[in-house]
């Protein structure tokens, strides 16, 4: 068959595929098909949430093979392959950046190369260069302040001298093992430019890592392992943890939603060889795929605006449009920061919001190019919060109290669900807490993802740097609106229903103390396991690179 016949009618058939998926699940949520339910509707249990227990029991389970998997790997690693590591820095905590650095300094892996691009080079960025002088000697060191950078020309630049300033930077790359270089301020996909672009083909592998990431001695040869393993891996991505997951409430609970979403959502898309995202924190490439499509990553345009956000994401895309698979591997581990503050997180998971929908709508031209569980979760969990905020505003507005209060209570049952099995798959108690971050998710992160749709091609970091932190209050604007909408609709609903029958009375005094004790429980159990914690020395890490 020809390649090009063969091609339209995959593309065909996926896009088939990913309408009969969405016309399932709407259908199902439209219909209200119910299997079984009690006198008057009070409980039921109905099509639509049996296909999203299903969903998550399927991903549950190939999730659960992916780490049987990763456990058996344990081939050799050939050490004659070439790796960089290249570190995007930003106005950063000075103890974050040492921390990182000691670690990298640890790891594993003989004749590691080492660049650091710092987005900045005004007198308040020269810190960095010192601490990393200090922390990686000058004998294999070498670093330059430069006026500009690969796409913009600094203050009294010349010709000449930008000239002189791009050979010279790539000079000192290729020829030192450790090099820092300080650029005109541009982004951190300038940063990442910078370092790709000077490495050019001198190396085999590139990894990335931000310079707030604390990385384990084996992350590089356990991710170098999965490419040696199979030619058809373009990148994997390792198991990020939090760094100071005990320093507040918001990091605590960020810790456990981290470990969900590497060690279940991605280890089930690594099954089928296609995750999605792999994260900065800790990433490889390989550099030949890497180099083929640098300056269309670079480029990215979207709906006539440059993109300077998602950069990750973005470059997973780029490996998966070519079809390429990438993976992932629990056994890369690395520590990573995390907001601890309401507000910095949630302008965090704005940003994120934003690179996953404009990404989603760039992945679904590839589908094609590889297996339907990508098709099927990107169509899953692209939609699944419009359902979910439809859901939430026609109870608030046209249920009843009881439905308000039942919908309360399954989302708090599938969390305990969900937590139970990662209690399971992980092995530590902590995880229970996971059932906690449902409320996070329905009172912040579910406004967020819309008011990220509509403010999609507003730029920058989106976080400010860690050495000064930058408060902005703009992220709390849909939030607020979200809350006063669902207040209107309890008052709403309260105000217009009828008096209460003695069966409706005795479910809602019955739900109101069962949701009661969860909180409770839950609760009590933070306060006793987690809040004593708070602001000690990270013992809670166990991992032993925790210690640099």
């Amino acid at each position: 068959m020809p390649v090009s016949l063969s091609t339209a009618l995959r593309v065909v058939g996926t896009s088939l595929f990913a309408l009969a998926v969405l016309g399932g699940i709407l259908a199902a949520y439209v219909t209200g098909y119910q299997f079984i339910h009690t006198e008057k509707h009070y409980l039921s249990f109905g099509l639509y949430g049996a296909i999203l227990g299903l969903h998550l029991f399927i991903q549950s389970l190939f999730a659960f093979l992916e780490h049987r998997r990763m456990r058996g790997e344990g081939r050799p690693v050939r050490l004659g392959r070439s790796v960089a590591l290249c570190i995007a820095a930003y106005q950063e905590d000075p103890d974050y950046l040492k921390k990182c650095l000691r670690s990298v300094k640890r790891i594993a892996f003989p004749d590691l190369k080492v660049v650091m691009v710092v987005d900045g080079n005004g007198p308040d960025d020269t810190y960095m260069l010192d601490i990393f002088h200090d922390v990686m000697g000058s004998e294999h060191s070498g670093s330059y302040v430069w006026r500009s950078n690969f796409h913009a020309w600094g203050e009294g630049e010349t010709e000449a001298g930008l000239r002189e300033g791009l050979a010279h930077v790539q000079a000192l790359v290729r020829s030192t093992t450790y090099s820092c270089i300080l650029q005109k301020w541009g982004g951190k996909r300038e940063v990442m430019y910078t370092a790709f672009r000077a490495l050019g083909d001198s190396v085999d592998y590139i990894q990335v890592c931000d310079s707030d990431t604390v990385l384990d001695p084996a992350c590089t040869a356990e991710m170098l392992r999965i490419l040696e393993a199979d030619p058809r891996v373009g990148g994997v991505g390792g198991d990020v943890q939090i760094l100071n997951k005990y320093d507040s409430w918001i990091s605590f609970l960020s810790s456990v939603r981290y470990w969900m979403a590497f060690n279940v959502e991605r280890a089930c898309q690594s099954y089928f060889g296609c995750v999605q995202c792999i994260s900065g924190p800790l990433g490889m490439y390989r550099n030949a795929l890497l180099q083929q499509f640098l300056e269309d990553w670079y480029h990215q345009t979207f709906l006539g605006s440059k993109c300077s956000f998602g950069d990750d994401r973005h470059l997973t895309n780029r490996v998966l449009s070519l079809g390429y698979q990438t993976k992932y591997t629990a056994r890369s581990k690395c520590l990573t920061e995390t907001p601890t503050r309401y507000l910095r997180w949630l302008n965090q998971q704005t940003r994120w919001s934003k690179s996953y929908f404009r990404e989603w709508l760039y992945n679904a031209l590839w589908f094609h190019k590889h297996h339907l569980w990508m098709t099927y979760e990107s169509v899953v969990t692209g939609f699944f919060p419009f359902f979910l905020i439809a859901t939430v505003i026609q109870l608030f507005y046209r249920g009843r109290i009881w439905n308000i209060l039942l919908f309360l209570l399954t989302v708090q049952l599938v969390g305990i669900i969900k937590a139970t099995y990662a209690c399971f798959l992980r092995g530590n108690a902590e995880m229970i807490f996971m059932s906690l971050y449902a409320l996070l998710y329905m009172s912040s992160l579910l406004p967020a993802k819309v008011f990220a749709i509509a403010t999609i091609n507003k730029s920058g970091w989106g976080t400010s740097g860690r050495r000064t932190i930058v408060v902005n209050f703009v992220g709390l604007l849909p939030v607020s609106v979200w809350v006063a909408v669902l207040l209107g609709g309890l008052a709403y609903t309260a105000y217009s229903q009828d008096l209460f029958s003695e069966t409706e009375v005795a479910f809602l005094v019955s739900g109101a103390i069962l949701y009661a004790c969860y909180w409770v429980a839950l609760l009590t159990l933070y306060l006793a396991i987690v809040a004593r914690r708070c602001g000690k020395r990270q013992e809670q890490c166990g991992l032993a690179f925790a210690e640099v």
